[in-house]
């Protein structure tokens, strides 16, 4: 039984071994370190959030171009690291904004 469903168990390896992609972004003085991400298009991808603001929350929504979300992370309170898992995009452009901080945006290119 042990065989069965592989690393199932094991969400913290996910994206490792299977050769998946790992952007890091940071948030720091109510704005997003990288205002300008790239990720490849068809693949699941991570995205490495480390939240520098002590006692402030923040967290990465993507929506595409016509605004409709295609991804939320949770809210992240600083000093704090978390791992997003990302489904597979199509290619295009994308924006990513902090739910609470609106005036924090950026963009996303997947190709």
């Amino acid at each position: 039984a042990a065989a069965s469903g592989g690393a199932s168990g094991s969400p913290a390896a996910s994206g490792g071994s299977a050769g998946g992609t790992t952007i890091q972004e940071t948030a720091q003085n109510i704005a997003f370190g990288n205002t300008s991400l790239q990720a490849p298009a068809g693949t699941a991808f991570s995205i490495q959030f480390t939240n520098q603001d002590a006692g402030i929350p923040h967290d990465i929504h993507i929506r595409n171009s016509s605004g409709a979300s295609v991804f939320q992370g949770s809210l992240v309170t600083g000093p704090n690291t978390v791992t997003y898992s990302v489904p597979a995009l199509p290619a295009g452009s994308y924006t990513f904004v902090c739910d609470v901080h609106p005036n924090m945006t950026g963009t996303l290119t997947v190709k």
